[in-house]
């Protein structure tokens, strides 16, 4: 999609998983590297939202990818690396972006294509049995004013209801566990596990 920029959510403090998500590897490559790659596939060009003098910083510019900060006086959360992201494709040229977080190792392999086409000329969002996927949406340049408002005084309201503003459409994906984030390096190494049946035996005591 030539007008359809990706964007990858890497600004979060990972304080529950103890050092920095976006380079913890799974299957031998950073999370963050297997959202780039991801949609890369949907997207004209991908650029990661980063905290300035993180490892995820330097290993986005490591890669030639485009480094995104929050505004100014942005509250930290997800909805400011979005502000970002649109303001960055509109610069681009383009009309809207897919959004991913870097912490879903797994999930469908027609994740944004699907997105992209419920979205239309708006907006999108993932659904599940277990409920709403936020973080997995797509976004149109033109919500970019509506999110500033949103975000004005340190604000930052729940993802999915400013889609639900937006109108956003809410495409069902039947498998909820392809959404699991990972929190805790204990939950990595589980996933893996279950991804590569060569090192759930390696592994075993």
């Amino acid at each position: 999609m030539s007008d359809v920029f990706g964007v990858v959510i890497a600004g979060g403090r990972s304080v529950r998983f103890g050092s920095e998500k976006a380079l913890a590897p799974f299957r031998g490559r950073p999370l963050l590297l297997w959202a780039v790659e991801r949609l890369r596939r949907s997207c004209a060009a991908v650029a990661v939202n980063v905290r300035p003098g993180t490892g995820a910083e330097a290993l986005a510019l490591a890669q030639g990818l485009p480094v995104l900060h929050d505004f100014s006086g942005d509250p930290l959360g997800p909805l400011s690396g979005v502000r970002a992201g649109l303001h960055w494709a509109q610069q681009q040229g383009g009309r809207a972006i897919a959004v991913s977080p870097c912490d879903v190792p797994q999930p469908p392999a027609d994740l944004f294509e699907r997105l992209i086409a419920a979205a239309g000329e708006g907006a999108a969002l993932v659904e599940t049995a277990e409920g709403l996927q936020p973080l997995c949406a797509v976004w149109p340049v033109t919500a970019l004013s509506m999110l500033a408002e949103a975000l004005a005084q340190g604000a930052h309201p729940a993802v999915w209801r400013v889609l639900d503003g937006l109108g956003a459409v809410r495409v069902r994906f039947e498998d909820a566990a392809a959404f699991t984030n990972v929190n805790t390096p204990a939950e990595l190494a589980q996933l893996e596990a279950r991804a590569d049946p060569r090192r759930a035996q390696v592994s075993k005591p």
